[in-house]
């Protein structure tokens, strides 16, 4: 039989349903599984027997089952759990199924057991079906069942198992770190426990393994990893969740160079084992290049649809939106959407919302239609010679849709991101395979207008460039820091960098994030201890393993390659969590519900 080694003695069956094949017919053989459907053909009574590695027919014959058994297979209802024994034989040549694995083949059987009976399931338990996602997750352990959902969680399996292997092979060794630990400011809310034994006290269960991490590389511990699990309190959407699980990996003695060589070859191995080839040494962008041609950190490379700054174009143009901003140190910057050049008016000037939903106060147009016509209400401001350079540069032909921001860099590039991504899916750019790539060179600092401080780029933890050590307090947005994100398909995949390993250097960032010398020893002060006493330069990266099988599914949320997922609002519609607790639970942590 195929795949034999799918079953041992341990089971209640000798196959799957998944398994038998013609070389198998006349194998007495038991099988067990769901009823998936039933028919009654004229005394036949026909079953599709499923378990998670596929389906087989089973013939139900008066003749060759007693009286009892054949009375029961004609009561059997959807998802009834069977036990079938019975012998393979060859389906006649007119009856065969190309379409299933087991289709050359069906199983006559001799007896039949029913383990469980069912109710009638809330929805089909098949695959495409058009159930509302709240359903599926109330009866998540129905959603498993169908097949793509079962598929998922064994790339999922192949997936961990490839790059622990992968990693064991490179002499990493896997740690597991605290989930109940110290909160420290590292960028989203913390999920917090309070302590029984410690009234008034809390821990926080981690945003990632971070700090605990780089205390193994003070341990000398030199090649960690771990699949970690990690929470985060923040606002979800379709890539996260409030608790997920991250690759996370760091090494000691080593540059960014090394870093990322070893994992492109991780990478590399774990693809193979999917069935898919990666291409190594990756590309590498640096982030004020991808900036600049995609207006985001994690460019989606497999489309053009690229940026242009059009700034020393338009600077002194009469229409005064793309001037002011120009002659002020703003930037404008154009898409050209090849395709859309037909939209009408209405169906342009809807795409302002997109644009105002990232920060712009308007978006400007102009649409070269098919039949050679331009139009848009700002062509009246430009020269003859600023037109012709817009057009150059922009590479606009009959048929192209241009699609303007004028803003700050910052907000110009969200917005033309965002409408970048829109119009590919509004004209179905193709977007086929993976591209993975490195976005490198962080700046080390940006500057959070609604708290008015310093914040991280990565973390506080990354090491600023040789170069700018000295601008940390005097030119702060200037420091770049040895961090690296790897981006597949427009996703960050994964972060890292090569971490500070001394104490006055942390100090000196966490100083200029606003915290006092009290703050840092409160919050930070096991690490500054352990930067003391010799910890030696390290790095690492942390890669998001729900976002890499999502992709390499071919899935849209990250919901449907983890088993048990939260909805949006960060509820399980199956167990009812979050759900209260007794008064005398809180008492026991000294809590009251104000």
């Amino acid at each position: 039989m195929a795949d034999s080694t799918l079953v041992n003695e341990y089971s209640m069956h000798t196959a799957t349903c998944g398994q038998l094949r013609a070389s198998d017919a006349g194998a007495e053989v038991v099988l067990t599984g769901w009823a998936w459907h039933t028919r009654d053909h004229g005394g036949l009574i026909f079953i599709d027997l499923r378990d998670r590695m596929g389906y087989t027919q089973i013939v139900v014959d008066p003749d060759c089952v007693s009286a009892e058994d054949f009375a029961k297979a004609e009561h059997i209802g959807r998802e009834y759990v069977l036990r079938i024994e019975g012998k393979v034989r060859l389906r006649a040549e007119d009856a065969v199924n190309p379409a299933m694995a087991t289709g050359e083949i069906e199983v006559l059987a001799q007896s039949l057991q029913i383990l469980n009976t069912s109710v009638t399931p809330p929805f089909v338990i098949e695959d495409g079906i058009e159930t509302d996602e709240t359903t599926r997750m109330k009866w998540r352990y129905l959603d498993l069942r169908r097949p793509e959902m079962y598929a998922n969680l064994e790339l999922r399996h192949t997936v961990m198992q490839a790059m622990r292997r992968a990693l064991d092979e490179r002499g990493f060794i896997e740690v597991e770190t605290p989930i109940l630990a110290n909160s420290t400011p590292e960028g989203a809310r913390d999920y917090i426990v309070p302590s029984r034994p410690n009234p008034g006290k809390f821990y926080a269960l981690p945003q990632s393994p971070q700090q605990f991490k780089q205390m193994l590389m003070a341990a000398g511990v030199e090649r960690y990893f771990q699949i970690a699990r990690c929470f985060r309190d923040e606002d979800l959407r379709a890539d996260r969740q409030p608790e997920f699980t991250q690759v996370d990996i760091e090494m000691s003695f080593v540059t960014e160079d090394d870093v990322m060589t070893m994992m492109e070859s991780v990478m590399h191995e774990v693809f193979a084992k999917v069935g898919l080839d990666l291409p190594i040494p990756l590309p590498r962008m640096p982030y004020a290049e991808a900036m600049e041609r995609y207006g985001c950190d994690r460019p989606d490379v497999r489309f053009g649809m690229e940026l242009h700054d059009i700034t020393d174009i338009v600077k002194d143009s009469g229409f005064k939106v793309f001037s002011s901003v120009a002659q002020s140190g703003g930037v404008v910057k154009a898409i050209n959407a090849k395709g859309a050049g037909d939209w009408s008016r209405g169906d342009v000037e809807k795409l302002a919302d997109i644009a105002a939903a990232n920060g712009a106060k308007g978006m400007a147009w102009i649409a070269f239609t098919t039949d050679g016509q331009e139009k848009s209400p700002i062509i009246k401001f430009f020269t003859d010679e600023e037109f012709a350079a817009l057009k150059e540069a922009l590479d606009a032909q009959p048929g192209d849709l241009v699609l303007f921001a004028a803003d700050t860099p910052a907000v110009a590039n969200a917005v033309l991101s965002a409408l970048r991504l829109h119009m590919a899916d509004a004209l179905d750019i193709p977007r086929e395979g993976h591209k993975l790539l490195w976005v490198v060179d962080f700046p080390m600092f940006k500057y959070d207008e609604d708290e008015k401080k310093y914040a991280a780029e990565h973390h506080p933890f990354s090491k600023i460039k040789a170069e700018d050590m000295d601008k940390i307090e005097s030119d702060t947005l200037a420091c770049g820091s040895y961090a690296y994100d790897i981006v597949m398909d427009g996703y960050e995949l994964g972060g890292g960098s090569i971490r500070i390993h001394d104490a006055e250097e942390q100090r000196r960032v966490l100083r200029v994030l606003g915290l006092t010398d009290e703050d840092i020893d409160e919050k930070f002060g096991h690490m500054i201890h352990a930067l003391e006493l010799g910890t030696p330069p390290h790095g690492g990266i942390a890669l998001g393993l729900d976002r890499l099988i999502m992709l390499l599914a071919g899935k849209d949320s990250i919901r449907d390659v983890i088993a048990f997922p939260k909805t949006s609002s960060a509820s399980d519609p199956m167990t009812g969590a979050p759900s209260t607790v007794t008064p005398r639970q809180l008492k026991e942590v000294d809590l009251r519900l104000l």
